[in-house]
């Protein structure tokens, strides 16, 4: 079950906002009771006293609740109603109270909870902007600027920027996590499912494809059959796995389902985080070289798979012990107009702007060297 601060990462900054409202009527309760004489109107101090501990309770029952909706309206709300009951002072206190500063206001430091509240919800921006108006009416009210106003106005301006900057961070972070949870759990599971395809289907289907070349007739055409479907059983399993939310892919996981009896895949134990893009396209740069080893390598060839991660770039080797290429074959075959795997790989690492290297001759296998900047 999915709790509300799973949901709304902001809850405990919520309930400390709930907290300071509680504190600072408390204080603003104290300061009315002190300075009852000193007012032009007590009854009506007292009748503010009584909207600010009813609105305190409202708004500790919505904060409590972030997750619903309208939550920035109500906020809008509870900023107005603190801006009134700031008002309100001009005809609470005496002209002397309001001039010589002698007396708060009758809210006083309460309306700093409104501040709390918009940062928390919008973020710095409106925290700032919430602060702004807090200020703007302090000025209004007393109708004078001096160094003490202004002083209260940067505090207000600078709680609400930075409180929003935290809250917002905390979102982030918490998304963060959570789709990183997400990528970590998908992966997980694709990986298990890998492993079991490749102890079972894919076992039986390269058993079959090898058995059915070695009968020969009716035989290798079942033995072709079979090869295509373990080919496209592969890529199935080691295609476009969930990426973060960022656009990153695990390269290892992609790379180690291509293992098989004859094919060894050898990678960091911790996972090579590159770009999706990038990701998808080496590994079906590697299948491509592996098919072409099925194809030409040699019966028993083998292959091996290097992944190897430096940091600023990565590079995947991809060797076998086959038959190896003449020399001048390639460039024979591009000159005959057939593409050709080497076309095939070239033109994906180019799209990358990475490099491919091959090392290779009569009867010493095929080694390609795929080299992307990270």
């Amino acid at each position: 079950m999915i709790t509300k601060q799973a949901q709304d990462p902001t809850l405990p900054l919520w309930r400390a906002a709930v907290i300071l409202r509680v504190l600072t009527l408390l204080f603003a309760l104290g300061v009315i009771y002190h300075h009852w004489a000193d007012y032009a109107r007590p009854n009506f101090a007292l009748a503010m006293a009584g909207v600010m501990t009813v609105w305190t309770a409202v708004v500790s029952y919505r904060y409590l609740r972030p997750n619903g909706t309208n939550l920035l309206a109500f906020t809008v709300v509870d900023l107005a109603l603190c801006c009134a009951v700031m008002t309100t002072s001009r005809w609470i206190l005496t002209p002397d109270g309001l001039r010589a500063d002698a007396v708060p206001l009758v809210p006083t430091i309460w309306v700093t909870g409104v501040v709390a509240a918009g940062a928390i919800c919008a973020g710095a921006t409106i925290g700032a902007v919430f602060g702004g108006v807090v200020a703007a009416f302090n000025f209004g009210v007393r109708g004078y600027f001096d160094v003490d106003l202004t002083r209260d106005m940067f505090l207000l301006v600078g709680i609400g920027f930075v409180l929003g900057l935290a809250a917002t961070s905390l979102r982030l972070s918490a998304a963060r996590l959570a789709e990183a949870l997400r990528v970590e759990a998908a992966t997980a599971e694709r990986e298990r499912l890998a492993r079991s395809i490749h102890d079972s289907v894919l076992q039986v289907l390269a058993h079959v494809r090898r058995r059915g070349g070695e009968l020969g007739g009716e035989a290798a055409e079942l033995a072709i059959l079979a090869g295509e479907q373990e080919t496209a059983l592969r890529a199935l399993v080691s295609s476009a796995p969930a990426a973060s939310e960022d656009g990153m892919a695990d390269l290892c996981a992609r790379l180690k389902v291509l293992e098989t009896d004859r094919v060894a895949v050898s990678a960091p134990a911790t996972p090579v985080l590159v770009p999706a893009v990038v990701a998808t396209e080496l590994a079906a740069a590697v299948r491509e070289a592996l098919v072409n080893v099925e194809r030409h390598a040699g019966d028993g060839a083998k292959a091996w798979v290097l992944l190897e991660d430096l940091g600023s770039e990565i590079v995947v080797s991809v060797r076998d012990d086959g038959v190896g290429i003449a020399p001048g074959r390639m460039a024979e075959a591009e000159r005959e107009g057939r593409m050709g795997i080497a076309r095939s790989l070239r033109g994906r690492l180019a799209e990358l702007g990475g490099t491919i290297t091959l090392e290779t001759a009569p009867g010493e296998g095929v080694e390609w060297e795929l080299r992307v900047n990270r």
